[in-house]
């Protein structure tokens, strides 16, 4: 049964609006089809607008470029065209069935039956699509699954699951974001059954999925369910702490500051350094974010009872975000509630303190008869190191006597 999307501006006023007419016309037809209507549907923020046609690819760009905009073949050979309109990217593919599938390289032909494209998707929420006059078309029963906030596989879930083994990661962040109440069962007895085949899966598509769903509203009671089912243990390739991310989401929202994806990992798999660095080589972290794990241990040594003085050379030594990383993995370990005033006190601490730069130079150095070479480096990182324990003094006076004191140390060494 068609519904109706009432108050979408984004297809009434939007790029979108321009796009549609441009391929709905000389018996082509084209929808908005996946997460936008979904996303309308449960009133949640839409992002991506991604359009289906029955026109092939070519013709795709032949309309496009005729129309002054930017046609890119980004995903020519599964009938894809990013289609550019100010700046605002659309994908725009043309229907298709699966005539063989293994895993993301599927053998697609084209075709004109919105049905049969309907059919080949993953999930029955993401299966509808919406024409330009705002009619919502579903042929799986997605709108009986948006209206009980459920997330099911189209058909056969063992047999989706065949067809790429990361739907079973998808199947946990989508029950994340959109659903209530227990995840589907008969979803979740395939997701067991097929678990074999996350070992199949690039690092780096698990990854993107794990990422996006440790960010999800209900994360925490999805990797439960993961770990009760024996799922999350092998993608992550050891022990799950779920109850410290759970404690890690109630921390970051008692502060206000956004779900972090690489903190709640830390929070969620790593106690100690060769943790951080199985999950970066598992999952193939960026660089940036292995280091953020890296930079967790000692996570132990945070704590309030250190004092503030230590707590600002701590933060020095580590900067904003690396130092907010470890306070905050160390307060979900402690017996301490996400409401701890101490703790809070501490999280704060790059809020109410700039750490200053180093006041001395090499110059202060020489001109107290230090020639360049390794004294010289000896001196300056013994005078950082005494500032740094005097609590960054800014007094004059006091910078020339630790300069003094570490020229003359280097001097006798």
């Amino acid at each position: 049964m068609p519904a109706q999307l009432a108050d979408a501006a984004w297809l009434k006023d939007g790029e979108v609006s321009r796009l549609l007419p441009v391929l709905n016309r000389d018996g082509e037809e084209a929808r908005v089809v996946g997460g936008a209507v979904r996303n309308e549907l449960l009133r949640v923020p839409v992002g991506e607008i991604d359009v289906a046609t029955t026109a092939v690819p070519e013709e795709v760009a032949r309309r496009v470029e005729a129309a002054g905009w930017k046609a890119v073949p980004t995903g020519i050979e599964h009938g894809t065209v990013t289609v550019v309109i100010n700046g605002h990217p659309f994908e725009v593919t043309t229907l298709r069935q699966d005539i063989e599938t293994f895993g993301r390289h599927a053998r697609v032909m084209f075709g004109r039956d919105w049905r049969a494209d309907a059919e080949r998707r993953d999930f029955t929420i993401n299966a509808l699509s919406a024409a330009a006059d705002g009619t919502v078309f579903d042929y799986v029963g997605g709108l009986d699954d948006i209206a009980a906030r459920r997330v099911r596989f189209i058909g056969d879930p063992q047999q989706r699951i065949a067809e790429d083994y990361l739907r079973i990661l998808r199947f946990f962040r989508f029950h994340a974001f959109f659903a209530d109440g227990p995840p589907d069962a008969e979803g979740l007895l395939a997701c067991i059954r097929s678990r074999a085949g996350l070992h199949m899966l690039s690092r780096e598509r698990v990854r993107m999925e794990l990422l996006k769903l440790f960010v999800a509203p209900r994360a925490t009671a999805a990797l439960v369910v993961m770990a009760e089912s024996g799922l999350l243990g092998p993608v992550l390739g050891g022990v799950p702490y779920v109850a410290d991310f759970a404690k890690m989401a109630d921390i970051e929202a008692a502060l206000g500051l956004h779900a972090d994806p690489v903190r709640r990992l830390g929070a969620l798999g790593v106690m100690v350094s060769e943790d951080a660095e199985r999950l970066a080589q598992r999952l193939r972290l960026s660089n940036a974010e292995a280091e953020r794990l890296m930079a967790l241990e000692p996570w132990w040594q945070a704590s309030p009872s250190v004092g503030e003085k230590a707590a600002r050379a701590l933060l020095y030594r580590l900067g904003p975000q690396s130092f907010t990383d470890r306070v905050l993995l160390a307060w979900t370990r402690a017996r301490a509630d996400a409401a701890d005033g101490e703790w809070r006190a501490l999280a704060s601490l790059p809020q109410r303190w700039t750490a200053p730069a180093f006041p001395l130079k090499a110059a202060d150095f020489t001109r107290r008869g230090l020639a360049a070479g390794p004294a010289l480096g000896v001196a300056m990182r013994a005078a950082k190191e005494a500032w740094i324990a005097e609590d960054f003094p800014a007094d004059s006076g006091a910078i020339e006597a630790v300069a003094e004191h570490a020229a003359r140390q280097a001097v006798k060494s």
